[in-house]
């Protein structure tokens, strides 16, 4: 039986050959290209990729990571689809589950949402259950740099306290949504928000996410 991560990432690299290497997406100005490369090196050159949060590895991570985007599109798309080499950690079920489910769904989103055509897609429940449980363990994490009380809430009432303070947004949404809205693409992001305007408005000039 597939898992969450193995249906994304399929998905994922569908809607990368589907869009071409060319296409915006909503990730820090990224085209497709530059989403794929980052992808591929991710999971194949641990050496670069710490460089997402260890900024001493910034430049070595943006040298690799130019290195694969000049690689041909379809090469890069194969190498998402089969996935990290087998003695890699993320070649294990377990492992590949807690890291890449939320990662794929977020930069499938990211192609998707940057097309002009884009309309939303329905989550199953078993799916939903999972983001929200991630979102529940990530979220003060994901919501530190939010300037005001940040508390996300599901239709059904289920809530999640990103960031304490005052005065407090709170964002209603399906967990995918949240997601996305947790993940810095508070724009793209299918939310209701309850809230003082003005801080409203700084929450979304914020950087929320990793």
């Amino acid at each position: 039986m597939s898992t969450h991560a193995q249906r994304e990432r399929l998905l994922l690299a569908d809607l990368l050959e589907t869009a071409g290497s060319a296409a915006p997406t909503l990730c820090d100005g990224w085209t497709t290209r530059e989403l794929a490369a980052h992808l591929v090196v991710r999971e194949r050159r641990a050496d670069a990729a710490g460089g997402v949060l260890f900024k001493p590895l910034a430049d070595r991570l943006a040298r690799v990571q130019a290195e694969f985007a000049a690689k041909p599109y379809e090469e890069l798309i194969q190498l998402i689809r089969t996935g990290p080499p087998r003695m890699s950690p993320l070649a294990i079920k377990q492992i590949d589950e807690a890291a890449n489910t939320v990662e794929f769904f977020v930069h499938a989103e990211d192609v998707r949402r940057a097309q002009p055509d884009w309309t939303p897609r329905e989550l199953d429940r078993v799916f939903s259950d999972a983001l929200w449980s991630r979102i529940e363990k990530m979220a003060r994490v994901l919501g530190r740099r939010s300037p005001v009380g940040l508390v996300l809430r599901r239709p059904d009432g289920r809530t999640a306290v990103a960031r304490r303070g005052v005065p407090v947004v709170t964002v209603t949404g399906e967990p995918g949504e949240l997601t996305i809205f947790l993940f810095g693409r508070q724009e793209a992001a299918r939310i209701e928000v309850e809230g003082d305007k003005e801080a409203v408005g700084r929450l979304y000039e914020a950087k929320l996410g990793l």
